[in-house]
């Protein structure tokens, strides 16, 4: 009877439109396709932001062009796994808009094994750049000691398939963390 009753429920809800349904994000890659789910629910600053670079073609040059592993950090006294992407250019990057920092104590989305989260250098100045964990990173979190600051990353939403696609990206070679040979992505669209 509690089975049947949690079913009807459920139906209802989605049927009222009480139901959370994310979007869902394919980036494709010369090395194949991570699928994602942008908490819009969770971080609406942040993914309003994302879905809307994806919507107005911002990523048509973009690449994974950075990779962070155990062994490419000797200088950072706190280690992190992850692989970069975006624009790249500072040049075009310094023209796009910056959004207000949402940390994860306000979001409560850690930087847990593919989360995908946005780059900055300090709170506010996130614009195109993200990057995806490759293992729990609990060091991007609010608090962590990664940045200085201690407000964390933005983290807003999650790789849901692919995420094999991320650690081949994350063991090509790399010269300082910046891959020797930029993978390219194909697309970011919405599914």
């Amino acid at each position: 009877m509690k089975k049947s009753s949690s079913i009807l429920i459920a139906l209802l809800l989605t049927i009222i439109g009480c139901s959370s349904q994310n979007p869902i994000v394919i980036i494709s890659t010369s090395f194949g396709d991570m699928e994602l789910e942008i908490f819009e629910d969770k971080a609406p600053i942040t993914a309003s932001h994302f879905l809307q670079n994806v919507d107005k073609g911002v990523f048509d040059n973009a690449c994974f062009y950075r990779v962070v592993r155990m062994d490419n950090q000797a200088q950072s006294k706190i280690k992190i796994e992850v692989i970069q992407g975006g624009l790249f250019h500072d040049s075009i990057v310094d023209a796009l808009p910056r959004i207000k920092h949402e940390t994860t104590k306000e979001t409560g989305i850690l930087h847990t094994n593919g989360v995908i989260s946005m780059a900055r250098l300090e709170p506010g100045s996130a614009s195109s750049e993200f990057f995806i964990c490759i293992g729990d990173q609990s060091a991007l979190d609010y608090g962590g000691k990664r940045n200085p600051d201690g407000q964390g990353f933005a983290a807003f939403g999650k790789v849901i398939k692919g995420m094999s696609v991320a650690k081949k990206i994350q063991a090509q070679k790399d010269n300082g963390q910046m891959l020797i040979d930029r993978i390219r992505i194909l697309s970011i669209t919405r599914k």
